[in-house]
């Protein structure tokens, strides 16, 4: 039985596609590995400085403890329970004002974007009677220690300087907040207060991180002023900027959050801790495109507010989107070489087929290589220019005309241009990817209307 050529050739040209999926497939994993050492990278800085920071205070705390007797079950002695228990006043105003400044950090060639902070928290009470034991059982005595106030932060080991004021007059800092809520920060005791009396506090906090900063709006009303020279700022958290202003030189935002929007003060009297704030990449995986500004902190901790510092061009994740679009381009490639030999009878061997397709396959690895030493676009476009530089000449003798071969170069450039536009346009990236490809069949449709495939395919169907 003798094979029909065109199907022989269109299955020698599926393995071919096949084997090319299999290169692919191995780049993609490449980028992704890189991805992983990327986090191992941030990680180690993490590990190293300081994490992310979320910042909770001035609050002010009083250890207290309740006694009452038990009488005796058959004539046994009386004897006395106890309780211990703490006692939480929020502010009745807090104002954040200050700025972050960013510091790039570098683990070999990956980037981790750290800052340093430099706050002032100024905290008013109108009264302290949230401060004052009630008792829960008759004849009992209530005893309670010194009132102190503290700040906690997340990683205490980011804090770098303290300053912390009562009334004007300096306090005594110490490390610890002393409460069991609250593992890392900062305290100062404040001594014996009169519940009816108000209190002002003014703190000057110095502190790194990295990545990105919390501050839970634990008071009545709390209003936060943050500027900084980093101009990719993503504002997280479960309250927006009320007002924001971004630009090439930084940004400064400012938050008003009422705690009649926020559960933060009841939170915070039942004990609950500070939220560990999240990446995007830490919760959709390695091939994310979602904004940082989806991401919400874990639901158990306490309401924040929150910006993170990010790379606007990941080219880590820009490479394992582009790599995503490779077999589209190998097949866009192959049926346009395919139409030239319909149209023009010129044959062209699997063995070509199967080159054109591995330049295609390699610009995606020296993208990924380039992109780690250069800027994306640059890295891109010195990626493109050379395999479009190699398969012009190769065209041009695979074709049979010099004309033809930069006609193919021209849209190799084509397609390469409408990839980036598909990795810069993620709004828009599906609209304009369906265009395109019904562009591409409308073309295809109109160039083999005339086409006898009956004719092709070496059958010709019985006449009636």
């Amino acid at each position: 039985m003798k094979l029909n050529p065109t199907f022989t050739k269109l299955a020698i040209l599926a393995v071919v596609t096949l084997l090319l999926c299999i290169v692919l497939n191995r780049i993609g994993g490449l980028a992704q590995e890189r991805q992983w050492r990327q986090r191992d990278a941030l990680q180690n800085v993490e590990q190293s400085s300081a994490g992310p920071q979320a910042l909770a205070g001035p609050l002010i705390a009083r250890a207290c403890k309740e006694s009452w007797p038990v009488p005796g079950a058959a004539g046994a002695k009386d004897w006395v329970d106890s309780r211990d228990f703490w006692l939480m006043a929020t502010p009745t105003r807090l104002e954040v004002t200050g700025g972050i400044s960013p510091e790039v950090r570098k683990r070999g060639l990956f980037k981790v974007n750290t800052y340093a902070g430099q706050l002032k928290l100024e905290a008013r009470w109108d009264s302290l009677a949230s401060l004052v034991p009630k008792a829960e059982h008759p004849n009992s005595r209530l005893t309670c220690g010194d009132a102190v106030a503290l700040v906690a932060l997340s990683d205490p080991r980011g804090i770098r300087a303290a300053e912390l004021l009562r009334d004007g007059q300096a306090l005594t800092v110490r490390p610890g907040t002393t409460t069991p809520a609250f593992p890392g920060g900062l305290h100062a005791v404040l001594g014996d207060l009169r519940a009816e009396e108000g209190l002002t506090l003014s703190l000057r906090l110095g502190f790194v991180g990295t990545q990105r900063l919390g501050i839970v709006p634990a008071a009545g009303d709390t209003q936060v002023n943050l500027q900084s020279s980093w101009p990719h700022p993503s504002f997280t958290g479960q309250f927006l900027p009320v007002e924001h202003q971004v630009g090439v030189s930084g940004f400064t935002a400012r938050w008003q959050v009422s705690s009649l929007a926020s559960t933060a003060v009841a939170d915070l009297q039942s004990g609950k801790g500070l939220p560990a704030l999240q990446r995007a990449a830490d919760v959709y995986g390695g091939d994310d495109v979602v904004p940082a500004a989806t991401v919400n902190p874990a639901k158990s901790g306490l309401d924040v507010l929150a910006v993170e510092l990010i790379d606007p061009v990941n080219p880590y994740v820009m490479s394992d989107r582009a790599i995503k679009y490779g077999l589209m381009f190998i097949a866009l490639t192959f049926l346009t070489v395919g139409l030239t030999e319909l149209l023009t009878g010129r044959r062209v061997h699997p063995v070509q087929y199967l080159f054109v397709g591995m330049a295609l396959s390699l610009f995606f690895l020296l993208l990924l290589s380039l992109s780690e030493h250069l800027p994306f676009l640059v890295a891109y476009v010195i990626a493109a220019a050379a395999a479009a530089g190699v398969l012009t000449p190769y065209a041009a003798a695979m074709l049979g005309g010099w004309w033809r071969g930069a006609a193919f170069g021209g849209g190799i450039a084509l397609l390469y241009g409408a990839l980036y536009v598909l990795l810069s346009r993620e709004q828009t990236a599906l609209v304009i990817g369906a265009v395109l490809l019904f562009t591409v069949l409308a073309v295809v449709m109109t160039l083999t209307r005339r086409l006898d495939w009956y004719r092709l395919g070496g059958s010709v169907p019985a006449q009636a």
